[in-house]
């Protein structure tokens, strides 16, 4: 049996622990984001920009130099940030060109719209021996009504968030910069660094936490990966089960927008289902809410079971921490939940 002494330095090292973890990732992180991101975008470039660096040489007044290598890793992050914006493009073009199909396709349903409501209100007339026309036109003015009180909420917001939108946009590039600088700085400084770690008194806890972010951030690409994969193949074939002409272009948005914060299926699938089902639609609606049913069982089922497989919690214990994470930090809970619990079980038992 522990001594009381024993059990009451364990509980101040946990509850210590659980404070520094939570007060890192809540104040710390978003200052140090830009400068860690680079320093894990220059291992990942590391190799190749270094086999290039030795390949690759410049002859400056009869001296042979080699290419340093922080020009060459940023010159290769450069080109990868090119070709991921070119994807984006070509993602963006095409789903313009889907986007004029669609706005072919907008006035039809208008009109297929119109076409139910004015039933709906003649049959309504006729239950309750209204005059005719009399429900239609309460109707029509009650839209009108709702049209022009959205107009009028939706200026004063457009004209607020329109600042914030260049704030934004001024940030990102800020943020671009730096992050630049801080992986092309990386790989320049790198074995530098990697002496100053090993010197440091907590070489130890440096050691132990970048061993845990690596391990939990590969565990959560991997569940994404995985997840993304299997929502997008399901809605592409869902969407082709209900005879949409644009099935591939669709399940593929529907796959990306489940994978994007606060978004989710639900975002397209239930508004989708709901109109199908006032235009009498039983068996779309049906299929699209089971879909959508289907892919929200899916990502909660795998989201928990993949991570706890691959960093090593139990089930419950993911559950507990992606919950904990997602009240504490929102999106980034999901992983910052889980890595959390590991560093401070990691730190705990190091240091008792």
């Amino acid at each position: 049996m522990e001594k009381p002494g024993k059990k009451l330095k364990k509980l101040i090292v946990i509850t210590g622990t659980t404070g520094v973890v939570y007060a890192g990732f809540r104040y710390l992180l978003p200052l140090v984001a830009p400068f860690f991101i680079g320093y894990l975008v220059a291992l990942m470039l590391r190799p190749s920009a270094r086999f290039l660096s030795y390949r690759l040489r410049l002859r400056i007044k009869g001296k042979t130099r080699h290419l340093p290598i922080g020009v060459v890793g940023g010159a290769e992050f450069l080109l990868l940030i090119t070709l991921l914006g070119a994807g984006l493009y070509w993602g963006l073009v095409k789903l313009c060109q889907e986007g004029k199909m669609l706005a072919l396709q907008l006035p039809i349903w208008v009109e297929q719209f119109d076409r139910w409501l004015t039933g709906s209100c003649r049959e309504m007339e006729q239950t309750f021996g209204l005059r005719e026309g009399r429900v239609a036109d309460v109707v029509s003015e009650m839209l009108t009504n709702l049209i022009q009180a959205g107009k009028q909420s939706a200026m004063p917001v457009l004209m607020a968030n329109s600042v914030t939108v260049i704030r934004w946009g001024v940030g990102i590039i800020v943020v671009f910069v730096v992050l630049f600088l801080a992986v092309v700085l990386s790989l320049q400084e790198m074995d530098d660094l990697r002496v100053r770690r090993d010197l440091s008194v907590f070489r130890r806890e440096f050691a132990m936490i970048g061993k845990r972010i690596v391990h939990t951030g590969k565990a959560w690409f991997k569940t994404q990966g995985i997840i993304l994969s299997l929502i997008t193949m399901l809605c592409i074939l869902g969407m082709a089960a209900i005879g949409n002409p644009y099935y591939i272009m669709a399940g593929i948005g529907i796959g990306v927008l489940d994978a994007l914060p606060i978004f989710g299926t639900g975002t397209v699938l239930i508004p989708w289902s709901l109109i199908c089902l006032f235009m009498g639609r039983w068996g779309r609606a049906l299929a699209l809410f089971a879909l959508y049913l289907i892919c929200y069982l899916i990502r909660e089922y795998l989201e928990t079971k993949l991570m706890s497989n691959q960093v090593g919690l139990s089930p419950l214990e993911t559950l507990a921490a992606v919950y904990v994470g997602l009240q504490l930090f929102g999106f980034l809970g999901f992983i910052l939940g889980p890595l959390g619990l590991l560093l401070i079980e990691d730190l705990v038992e190091a240091w008792t």
